[in-house]
């Protein structure tokens, strides 16, 4: 990214001028890089050629919508990785829901506080960086501790301040999964797709239940896990 490359690049797909450049603005005011893609085809040429560090990426684009382009993304092993920050309209949960489905890391609505998105652009990079051994140790399947918990998963342990929790198969599916990302948003179709392959069915609804019932078991420590209205769940960074 050439001699500036200290300063994270960050790619603005965003198809609203008005928008593109009150974002841009801000950005490099914070200190980030900022290059531009007005819809979804040159989005995909400028993350492969100029290679950023974070795709901010409007869902309503013309031709290739974001959701097109979010998929293309996860699906190509160059990509597959980049954080991916999603712009929606106020409301639209749907959206929301199919961006976090798709692998997008995160989402914004309109209108929106520059600050705020800079605070969600820092944390995001911050979590690409740390990569996937955030919080853990011994890599993949390794133990995860934060600052209450304790969770092994070869040995399918919870310990919270010392002490012993037991947990279904499917409320520790979805502890650890939370737990191993921390601050990431995910849709209760995440969630399932994560936990699949246990003793039973999990709908949608059923989430909610475990989600409820993992609470309870944790006591004071169950209050890190975030509902996050319309989509999903998310443990506090």
């Amino acid at each position: 990214m050439g001699p500036e490359s200290a300063k994270p690049t960050i790619l603005i797909v965003e198809d609203d001028e008005n928008i593109q450049q009150l974002v841009g603005y801000n950005l490099v005011k914070a200190g980030f890089q900022v290059i531009y893609a007005d819809n979804g085809e040159q989005a995909l040429s400028l993350v492969f050629r100029d290679k950023p560090d974070l795709v901010i990426l409007d869902i309503m684009l013309p031709g290739l919508d974001g959701r097109e382009v979010c998929k293309k993304l996860r699906h190509d092993p160059r990509s597959r990785q980049l954080p991916i920050i999603m712009l929606t309209a106020r409301g639209a949960e749907d959206e929301i829901s199919a961006g976090l489905d798709l692998g997008a890391d995160d989402y914004i609505t309109k209108p929106f506080s520059p600050k705020i998105l800079i605070s969600r652009i820092k944390s995001a990079l911050r979590r690409g960086r740390e990569g996937d051994g955030e919080g853990r140790e011994g890599g993949e399947g390794g133990v995860v501790r934060l600052a209450e918990i304790v969770i092994d998963p070869r040995r399918y342990e919870v310990l919270v301040r010392g002490e012993p929790v037991a947990l279904t198969l499917s409320e520790f599916g979805i502890l650890e999964l939370l737990a191993r990302r921390p601050g990431w948003v995910f849709s209760r179709q995440q969630i399932i797709d994560a936990v699949r392959g246990y003793d039973y069915a999990i709908t949608p609804r059923a989430v909610d239940v475990q989600v409820f019932g993992l609470r309870k078991k944790l006591g004071e420590a169950g209050g890190c896990i975030e509902t996050v209205r319309g989509i999903g769940y998310r443990l506090k960074a």
